[in-house]
């Protein structure tokens, strides 16, 4: 059950002897070649040391943690006796093997049974095995008893053994080992010594992975040695058989000295790594044409649908690390230099809740697509809901944009029947207006795919979105993308720049949040910190500033001077008109109610 790497190099016969599996080739032998479980190996050494030593233990955990292995190494330590016959008691410590190891770790010794509980649960067979604890152990110092899947024996099987395994002889041990912790009565729980074998961290068992390809002489991609770790889930035994696949088809294969990532992706049905980055950025561009076609080249490559939806999952939970607790949160894990260069960027374009809304599509996707008749049209519909969320607004964002189209703002608003016409929402009732910058030059204006939706501005360049921040009276906004933004690449939807270094860490997260305020759409801005990229708006004005003849003039008369503000002419705008009543007194536009003036009734009046 436990498929842990000994250090070990299994001994080679002069005969060649049949293969045998990495799992079992090394498994190990002693609790020094144990991974993983350094808490548990402590509590044992530490119980050893001070001759506390239970009656009773269990052994819980997933599949291919070392359960059975454990419990074997165990059963070795509670009899183990020097090759010299040197009898000290119970020892941790076994350098050397020991009078007894070999028959306890075949599986041959006398006093150590053990019993598959999934193949004998009756009672019967319990009552067997209480029959023989009455007698002393034959050759070595502890009658151990070893029941696998411990949690299959029957309620009357249980309640049989409750007894002896509260009050054993003293020559009697007992270890069991399940992966159904939760299964077995309270009753026999409260009468053991339990240790939880955790999941192998894909760190450490990617560098055991390592160490077993080098003694087996085999090259093998570190991205490759990554995939199979994380393809383990933790496990051990899975992981070593996935290596040894992994070998075996190479050397079938023979088309090189090293066993290639994308050998093992291809083995493993995986989705490229790349190409899964490429999938999440087309889906939060909302480019759902672009998603479908990526979907199926990862498909058609042999990914499975499942797969590449949890691959799309690592990364929006990447993403949102990194959002949430920065660049450094993208170090923890099996996420690479160039996966941590591009989270960044990603998360610095994306709103929180976008994120959150994103992780429970593809949760809901993966769920349809492990159910689903046809998976790959689960998935496709999953990237196609994920693709029209994009732009979707945020239920808070909805809520204020209702109110501010609602009667102006002032009141309840107005209850209409639904008809056929007003089911559909508009755009315009959606998004929230603001004025354009300025009228927008004939033969300039962008597709109708491309165009702002009714009534927002239309941003041409980088300065008119300096120039819209302005306008909505965001100073703090409009002086650090003046003076800390050096443009990269500029185009409808999209920005592209490098940050200054003493630009403020969450710079691009509220320029996008802005933009989308006031323009009603979605906005993707990267940062991209290997571009030069251009001047900034400031030093560009300066520089422009500094050109013009009638400056240099100046500053050839007042040498040592300084430019130290440069101030934009205010256009000067003719004051409104006045509206006038009756009376001859102004009329203030935001009230919903005619002047009434006084309140003597005027000659002529009812």
């Amino acid at each position: 059950m436990s498929d842990l790497i000994s250090d070990v190099e299994p001994k080679k016969d002069s005969k060649k002897a049949a293969y045998q599996v990495l799992a079992r080739k090394y498994r190990p032998q002693s609790f020094e070649d144990l991974i993983g479980h350094g808490a548990m190996v402590r509590t044992l050494n530490n119980a050893f040391a001070s001759d506390r030593i239970a009656h009773a233990y269990i052994l819980t955990g997933v599949r291919g943690v070392g359960k059975t292995t454990t419990a074997r190494i165990l059963a070795r330590a509670l009899n183990y006796v020097g090759p010299d016959g040197a009898d000290e008691g119970p020892q941790m410590a076994m350098t050397e093997e020991g009078r007894h190891c070999r028959a306890i770790a075949e599986s041959r010794h006398p006093d150590v049974l053990e019993m598959d509980a999934a193949s004998r649960t009756g009672v019967g067979d319990i009552r067997e095995l209480i029959e023989g604890v009455r007698y002393a152990p034959v050759e070595a110092r502890y009658k151990v008893y070893i029941i696998d899947e411990v949690h299959m024996l029957s309620t009357a099987a249980f309640n049989a053994l409750l007894k002896t395994l509260e009050e054993p002889p003293a020559h009697v041990k007992f270890i069991f080992a399940t992966t159904e912790i939760r299964k077995l009565p309270v009753t026999v729980l409260s009468r053991c010594q339990r240790f939880d074998l955790r999941r192998i961290d894909p760190e450490t068992l990617r560098d055991h992975l390592a160490r077993i390809a080098q003694q087996e002489d085999v090259n093998i991609a570190h991205d490759g040695l990554w995939m199979i770790a994380r393809a383990a889930e933790g496990s051990v035994r899975d992981a070593l058989s996935i290596l040894d696949q992994a070998i075996v088809q190479h050397t079938a294969n023979a088309r090189s000295e090293e066993v290639s990532a994308d050998e093992i992706r291809s083995m493993l049905g995986l989705a490229d790594r790349a190409g899964v980055w490429d999938l999440i950025d087309a889906c939060f561009k909302g480019d759902a044409k672009t998603a479908l076609d990526l979907f199926r080249d990862q498909y058609d490559a042999g990914a499975e649908p499942s797969v590449i939806l949890r691959d799309l999952l690592d990364l929006v939970h990447l993403l949102t690390r990194v959002k949430a607790a920065g660049p450094s949160a993208a170090a923890h894990g099996p996420a690479g230099e160039a996966d941590a260069s591009r989270a960044k960027g990603l998360a610095d374009a994306l709103e929180m809740n976008a994120l959150t809304r994103s992780w429970s599509l593809l949760m809901k996707g993966l769920a349809e697509t492990n159910v689903a008749p046809d998976p790959a049209a689960a998935g496709e519909m999953a990237l196609i809901r994920l693709s029209f969320a994009a732009d979707l607004p945020t239920p808070d964002e909805a809520l204020r944009a209702l109110k501010k189209n609602t009667n102006g703002g002032r009141g309840a608003p107005a209850i209409e029947r639904p008809s056929v016409e007003k089911t559909a929402p508009k755009a315009e009732q959606i998004a929230p207006t603001a004025p354009p910058l300025e009228p927008q030059p004939p033969g300039l204006e962008p597709p109708a795919a491309q165009r702002p939706p009714a009534g927002a501005p239309w941003l041409r360049e980088f300065r008119d979105v300096v120039h819209l921040a302005g306008e909505r009276r965001d100073a703090k906004l409009r002086t650090e993308l003046e003076s800390y933004v050096h443009l990269v690449n500029f185009s409808e939807g999209r920005i592209e720049l490098r940050l200054h270094e003493n630009a403020p860490g969450d710079l691009a997260g509220r320029l996008t949040q802005r933009l989308k305020e006031w323009t009603g759409r979605q906005w993707i801005v990267t940062v991209n910190t290997q571009a030069e990229g251009a001047a900034t708006v400031r030093d560009a004005r300066m520089a422009e500033v500094m050109a013009h003849p009638l400056v240099q003039k100046t500053m050839e008369v007042f040498p040592g001077a300084e430019v130290t503000m440069i101030r934009e002419p205010e256009a000067v705008t003719a004051p409104a008109p006045v509206e006038l009543d009756d009376d001859d007194k102004p009329v203030d536009p935001d009230d919903d109610f005619p002047a009434l003036g006084s309140l003597e009734q005027k000659p002529g009046n009812a």
